[in-house]
């Protein structure tokens, strides 16, 4: 990735390219902090929390940033496509899927090729995030100063979460199988019935009647259910949270907190990090 670009800031402590300003430091070399983490496990709640009470640290523009400034580029220069903007998450998806094809690392290979001004008021950089095994595989590997924070949660309480939040960023094209308006609720008895029968293979029945009583008590509609399901399943098929956790155990394992966020509140997530974190840093 450096040898096609010069050195250029992306922040004003943070830059990517060749050669580095003297002084500073590849982050390969430098202490991590990295929430890994599939979308509506609770990164942004963490951060919110960690912001307020953790010592001083520098925070590294986020993935969606990231993604934004480094790999869609790279992937519509490769692809012949015009450079731009791209915000439906599904095209999202199948340019970052093309780059992991490519780098195996994801995203984690792109913080390989990021440099870091020199600070002195700051304990450790802090990252959101990473997701899957290819990711955090590389990353044991290649940031050897990185420790691992792996939050989780059931897929549909990330569904409820994702509904819950309104974040104009979780907005996905519809597939060509349900392109069309979903149906009236009380026609809806099934995922098929919504538009998105591959859900069924990331849910279980009892999610799926579970999810389906958000439409029947009038708390969810039709079309922003199947929006959020679709974000979901569409992740699924790039990363397995189990398969993440069990890599992060094999290949870092003095290095990886695991959290559930439904089991702890927001604050007490919080409180087990920064009560690990020391340790971490200082080896």
């Amino acid at each position: 990735m450096t040898a096609r670009r010069t050195f250029q800031t992306l922040t004003a402590d943070l830059g990517l390219g060749a050669p580095p300003p003297p002084g500073w430091h590849s982050l390969t070399d430098l202490p991590l902090l990295i929430l890994v983490g599939v979308t509506g496990v609770g990164k942004s709640t963490l951060l919110a929390e960690l912001a307020q009470q953790a010592p001083p640290h520098r925070v590294l523009p986020d993935r969606r940033d990231l993604t934004d400034q480094l790999i869609i580029p790279l992937m519509q220069a490769a692809a012949g496509l015009p450079p731009g903007p791209v915000t439906d998450r599904g095209q999202r998806f199948a340019l970052t899927r093309r780059y992991r094809e490519q780098y195996t690392g994801g995203m984690a290979h792109a913080l390989t090729y990021l440099w870091a001004a020199p600070v002195t008021d700051a304990a450790f950089w802090l990252f959101d995030g990473l997701r899957g095994e290819n990711e955090v595989t590389h990353a044991a590997a290649a940031l050897p100063r990185a420790c691992f924070v792996m939050l989780d949660a059931p897929d549909r309480v990330r569904v409820q979460r994702l509904l819950g939040r309104g974040d104009a960023f979780d907005r996905i094209a519809a597939a060509a199988q349900s392109a069309t308006p979903p149906p009236d609720t009380a026609a809806i008895r099934s995922f098929n019935d919504l538009g998105i029968p591959d859900a069924a293979a990331v849910f279980g029945p009892a999610d799926e009647q579970a999810m389906l009583g958000w439409l029947a008590d009038g708390s969810v509609s039709p079309a922003d259910l199947r929006a959020k399901l679709q974000i979901v399943v569409e992740e699924r098929r790039s990363y397995d949270p189990a398969a993440t956790y069990a890599a992060l155990r094999a290949h870092a394992p003095a290095r990886t907190l695991y959290l559930d966020t439904v089991a702890h509140a927001p604050a007490a997530i919080a409180s087990q990090v920064l009560a690990w974190l020391p340790a971490q840093l200082t080896r």
